[in-house]
């Protein structure tokens, strides 16, 4: 019998998952090629004080927040690909504006409008309409890694850049990404039939509220929350500690967080293998947010030293990496079935107004209190994450599919019990009017072919 899961993935679903990722990896570069030299570069500009750097650095966050999920909703009714290009020519617009700004406020407004381009929720919906369902998870894959990727780049690439062309050469840079990022999608990612509707992928408005109120959820969202929160109040201290407790010049950090993120990119892989095998991510996650606790009190308490702010960030990466890596694989674990496209927005929106206020609360601390402060800051926000991830429950180890029915199958009132009756089958929801039904199984307990033949009334 053939079986449509054994199939590689075709041409033209290779092509819209590397087309896309590298779209997704593009802005992000743009988004955070600036972390680490904003706070050393940023202090020449006019008007410029450490809380008006913070706000610089976590200010795309905020609009990025309040607009990425209603961008997706507008992408189902007109299109994705006139929200991506818009998007893109708005994060272009935005980077041009900073590029041009020769105080603070000018490269906060061009910062602002930089995260009004708000398409991650158009591109993944764009996705889930280029891509069967079986290699979805796949192509999802490759967007979260080269996500992973262009933020490794971007800590890299920022200091080598503006040591050569300044701030305004970094946004110039960002800006001319973008506009290839719109011949990517022109040239390389193939037509799709039009919008469909994908609860995979898409945020569906009567999801939200129940997302919302979900305690598992609402457990991960407040992790990403604080994980990008701590990112973005570390990156106002750090490139600062660099420089006046370690004697780094500026233009020489690139080899600092090269070391840290490699080290700490191979060191995170035999602990997510470990949760996910052993089926112990809940005792993963708890001690990559303990390990970042005690890595703000080791910066607060022993950062004076060049040696010890490069070992202290080789840890801190690995953590960060783990933690970043793990949290969206539970939400797609934790989320209802027919869930996770909405629970997926909400979680990126949370991640978003984490960054914005990690920004600006790490200017703050650091105009007030100096280094100190923002290293302690960031250790009770750690501190608080702890006490919620300590209240976590061990994931339910199960994946989603969405499978396509039958008229006939849809008038079955009874599908849903036989469905959830199949071993391995932990959720399941029919929904009408996308003649589908959505299935949260255990991979490991599951006879794909059972499903298949209760699906299809065989």
């Amino acid at each position: 019998m053939h079986d449509p899961h054994n199939e590689r993935m075709s041409g033209s679903e290779t092509r819209a998952a590397s087309g896309l990722a590298l779209v997704f990896s593009f802005r992000m570069l743009g988004m955070f090629m600036v972390l680490p030299v904003l706070a050393t570069y940023g202090m020449g500009l006019e008007g410029s004080t450490p809380a008006l750097i913070g706000l610089a650095i976590g200010a795309y966050g905020l609009t990025q927040a309040l607009l990425q999920i209603p961008f997706g909703m507008i992408s189902d009714r007109v299109g994705r690909r006139p929200v991506i290009y818009a998007g893109l020519l708005i994060f272009a617009a935005g980077s041009l504006l900073a590029a041009g700004a020769d105080s603070i406020w000018g490269v906060i407004a061009g910062r602002i409008l930089q995260g009004a381009g708000a398409i991650s929720a158009a591109v993944m919906a764009l996705l889930s309409d280029l891509t069967r369902e079986q290699h979805r998870t796949k192509a999802m894959a490759m967007i979260g890694m080269s996500i992973g990727l262009s933020f490794a780049a971007a800590m890299i690439i920022g200091p080598v850049l503006t040591r050569t062309f300044g701030l305004s050469g970094l946004f110039l840079v960002t800006a001319g990404m973008a506009l290839l990022g719109i011949l990517i999608v022109a040239v390389m990612v193939p037509r799709s039939a039009g919008p469909q509707q994908h609860r995979e992928s898409g945020v569906a408005a009567q999801a939200l509220l129940p997302s919302l109120k979900h305690p598992d959820l609402l457990r991960l969202n407040f992790g990403i929350f604080t994980l990008h929160a701590v990112l973005m109040a570390s990156f106002v201290a750090i490139p600062l500690a660099l420089v006046e407790q370690g004697g780094l010049p500026k233009e020489e950090h690139w080899w600092v967080y090269l070391t840290a993120l490699l080290v700490g990119f191979f060191s995170m892989v035999p602990f997510i293998i470990y949760g996910e095998k052993k089926r112990r991510m809940k005792q993963t996650v708890f001690g990559a947010v303990a390990v970042m606790l005690l890595c703000e009190l080791f910066f607060w308490w022993f950062g004076n030293s060049l040696r010890a702010l490069v070992l202290g960030l080789v840890v801190f990466f690995t953590a960060f990496n783990l933690l970043e890596a793990s949290l969206p694989s539970l939400i797609s674990k934790v989320a209802p079935a027919a869930g996770k496209g909405t629970a997926m927005g909400i979680y990126s929106t949370s991640q978003f107004l984490g960054a914005a206020l990690g920004g600006i609360l790490g200017g703050w601390l650091y105009q007030h209190f100096g280094l100190s402060g923002v290293f302690s800051g960031c250790a009770v926000l750690a501190l608080f994450w702890l006490g919620f991830a300590g209240t976590m429950r061990e994931p339910p180890y199960v994946t989603s599919l969405r499978l396509p029915l039958s008229a006939e199958a849809l008038r079955d009132s009874g599908l849903t019990t036989r469905v959830l009756a199949v071993p391995g089958v932990a959720d399941a929801v029919v929904v009408e009017d996308e003649a589908a039904i959505y299935v949260k199984v255990d991979s490991q307990q599951l006879d794909r072919t059972v499903l298949d033949l209760v699906i299809s009334g065989a």
